[in-house]
């Protein structure tokens, strides 16, 4: 008997208390006949989270579990990240993907806490999601069966998950107004799909947007920050020094309250589709930039070099979901053996949605003004040493320009 023909008798669900995960966790119960043990995540994403413990009681749940990963987060997964200064496809921050790896574990951790014998996520057959979770859950638990709802069942409309819901007496809040997107947020950033957003063509409603100002009503005069780095993490904002979670907290603050982070693209799925996202990366943009800024005067040039080619790599293996494979560990120690001089202090200054940096020091800087400078070098730098330096690298254009290539 394999894996996926063997029964089910207690599975652990990645569960936000919302339609979907709801729909699912009574799915589960009368497809399988299983007992389900419930796992929500604090990643920040600004949320009540004791509603989804109220709504899992309500539908019979003894193990429920709760945890705030906020701290671990930000310290062990975004920090490691923007250390290699990781862009997607030049542009997206990844935001939906570096949380992707921390729920994937710590489902794995409550099936072995619990016994259960299958873990189910409310991914969709669409995205990258699933593909994130399950290439997670193999590398750390690989004899753990995965479930994902969304693969096996009819039920691929919000009309038929909410006839669903009403035939098996499921709580759904159905007051307020519901969001036209379907959205992802955690203390990285907040993603927006669906909609209107389907046409490329359609500008996003000024309305949409949560965490940022536009930049034409942001303030008028222009505000520096200060970052200071230790081993290229962030430490301290204008001399205070806060936690990963409360840095990155801050910076969203900041840089929301300038218009900053606000990103509108076109992405190329790992399953093979286009998709157009927007996504408000506050204070993920301060950090970034901030950190090419002290990285520019503390890394030596070919290890900064060697590192920019092998970021869109880096980038690559997290979106598409293998954070924990051995060749991203590799590249994480090779990137975090660049980071031990990265220490210093960056101003930034932030102005309607832009954000420059305008100083950098460093204990560690390689920056020599003796001969950097523009004035009297004697002594420092001989100019007649380029001549040498040009004839020798200029030597294969010449040989090749004679044979006429």
């Amino acid at each position: 008997m394999s894996a996926s023909d063997s029964p089910v008798r207690k599975v652990v669900l990645a569960y936000s208390g919302g339609l979907d995960t709801s729909v699912i966790l009574r799915w589960l119960t009368e497809t399988y006949g299983c007992e389900v043990v419930t796992f929500t995540a604090d990643l920040g994403q600004g949320e009540e989270l004791e509603p989804a413990r109220r709504k899992a009681e309500a539908m019979g749940v003894q193990q429920i579990y709760i945890d705030d990963l906020r701290e671990t987060f930000v310290r062990d997964f975004v920090f490691p990240m923007f250390r290699a200064n990781a862009i997607y496809e030049g542009e997206y921050l990844l935001g939906t993907s570096i949380a992707r790896p921390l729920i994937a574990r710590r489902l794995v951790e409550i099936a072995a806490e619990t016994g259960a014998d299958a873990v189910a996520h409310g991914a969709t057959g669409k995205g990258n999601d699933q593909v994130r979770f399950e290439l997670g859950v193999a590398a750390l638990a690989p004899s753990l069966r995965v479930i994902a709802p969304w693969r096996e069942w009819d039920l691929n409309s919000r009309e038929k998950l909410l006839d669903y819901a009403g035939r098996h007496e499921i709580p759904i809040e159905r007051g307020g107004r519901k969001s036209p997107y379907s959205m992802d947020a955690n203390l990285l950033h907040i993603s927006y799909e669906g909609g209107e957003l389907e046409d490329p063509w359609t500008e996003p409603d000024e309305a949409m947007w949560r965490w940022t100002v536009a930049p034409e009503q942001a303030p008028q005069t222009p505000q520096y920050v200060e970052i200071e780095f230790a081993g290229g993490d962030p430490v301290a904002i204008d001399g205070q020094a806060l936690g990963p979670a409360a840095m990155l907290a801050e910076l969203n603050r900041l840089g929301g309250a300038h218009g900053i982070g606000r990103l509108d693209i076109v992405e190329n799925r790992y399953v093979g589709m286009k998709s157009r996202g927007c996504y408000e990366t506050p204070g993920g943009t301060l950090l970034l930039k901030a950190r090419r800024g002290i990285e520019s005067l503390t890394l030596d040039r070919e290890a900064a070099h060697l590192k920019d080619e092998l970021m869109p790599r880096y980038a690559s293996l997290i979106y598409n979901g293998y954070w924990w494979s051995p060749e991203r560990e590799m590249l994480q120690q090779a990137i975090d053996h660049t980071q031990r001089r990265v220490n210093g202090t960056v101003r930034l200054k932030l102005y309607k949605g832009a954000v420059s940096v305008v100083g950098r020091k460093s204990e560690a800087s390689l920056f020599d003004a003796n001969i950097a400078t523009f004035e009297d070098d004697a002594g420092v730098y001989d100019q007649r040493d380029a001549a040498g330096f040009i004839r020798l690298n200029g030597l294969r254009l010449a040989i090749g320009a004679r044979r006429g290539r």
